[in-house]
């Protein structure tokens, strides 16, 4: 009887179980990106001040040309709020912003400006950090099994993010930013791998999905066509880790339900950054037991070459 596929990279639940290390690194990869997204606002808030630097006092800023949705955000509206505002409550806007506090900042004004445009921007930072450990999930398993794909001689083609063209086979190291499905032909098998799919059998959407179809007639709302589903969890914060399992758990549970009920059987799988000892136990139990198929430690990278190792080949 062959050995069930996490046996090819996990003894015990030992080895799911997050290291310090990994933990330590994950944080410094989160403050990395933090750095690189906040760049572009750091530049704004440069050319805001340089601009600003022109007015003599808080009034004159209204008579500069092309710096008011600067001012705009620095009355603490998003770039999404500000579309939605007529010209008139957009002036409103910024002469509250004058009078209520760039003129008590006296001479000051142009710092106080640029501190409050900063304010915005991080909120607009935080609420595009929240996912991050999600996405920068995504693209280290992405780049897993592409390196599974190269390796095996197999070709492939990727679904880009926003257009949803199928593109082909790309040597482009950042292509993992955009991809969000992937499609490749193994023997007779056809087979695509894509991200965030509401499986209509299950009513919810599914981190992972693994199809057995080409993208040309792919139909997400046929069951049979489902091979694998998983979760992937990529935050690294020890803290929230067995709230995310708890989560996943759920999910792969109604998963396996929902398509017992349609009569179908298919494999399930869980990828996780943060995986404490408790954690690990009742994944490995699940692995033993059968429920789950497979499982890694996103940051193991034998573990998601062995998973990645399995899909590619199942």
């Amino acid at each position: 009887m062959p050995k069930p596929p996490f046996r090819r990279h996990l003894k015990s639940s030992l080895d799911l179980k997050t290291t310090y290390e990994a933990t330590r690194a994950g944080f410094v990869a989160l403050a990395l990106e933090k750095n690189v997204r906040a760049t572009p606002y750091i530049g704004e808030a440069r050319a805001l001040q340089e601009a600003a630097s022109q007015a003599k006092s808080p009034a004159d800023l209204l008579k500069i040309n092309g710096i008011e949705n600067g001012l705009l955000t620095a009355a603490g509206l998003s770039d999404k709020a500000i579309t939605h505002l007529q010209q008139e409550d957009k002036t409103a806007a910024i002469q509250n912003l004058i009078e209520a506090f760039l003129e008590k900042a006296g001479t000051k004004f142009v710092e106080e400006l640029v501190f409050r445009y900063l304010l915005t921007r991080g909120d607009t930072l935080g609420g595009s950090m929240r996912n991050i450990g999600g996405i920068l999930a995504q693209r280290k398993f992405t780049r897993a099994i592409l390196s599974t794909l190269k390796i095996a001689g197999i070709p492939y083609q990727w679904q880009h993010t926003k257009s949803r063209a199928w593109l082909e086979s790309s040597d482009d190291p950042a292509i993992e930013s955009s991809i969000r499905s992937l499609y490749w032909k193994n023997g007779k098998k056809h087979r695509i791998l894509t991200y965030n799919v509401i499986v209509p059998v299950v009513k919810n959407n599914v981190d992972l999905c693994l199809f057995d179809s080409t993208h040309e007639i792919l139909d997400p709302g046929n069951p049979k066509t489902y091979l694998a589903l998983g979760e992937l969890k990529g935050g690294i914060d020890p803290a929230g880790a067995d709230e995310h399992w708890k989560t996943a758990r759920t999910a792969l549970e109604r998963i396996r339900k929902s398509f017992k009920k349609a009569k179908l059987k298919l494999h399930t799988f869980f990828i996780g950054a943060a995986i404490e000892k408790k954690m690990a136990d009742e994944i490995w139990d699940e692995l033993q037991s059968g429920e789950l198929s497979n499982a890694a430690n996103l940051n193991e990278e034998n573990q998601v070459a062995s998973i990645s190792y399995w899909l590619c080949n199942l």
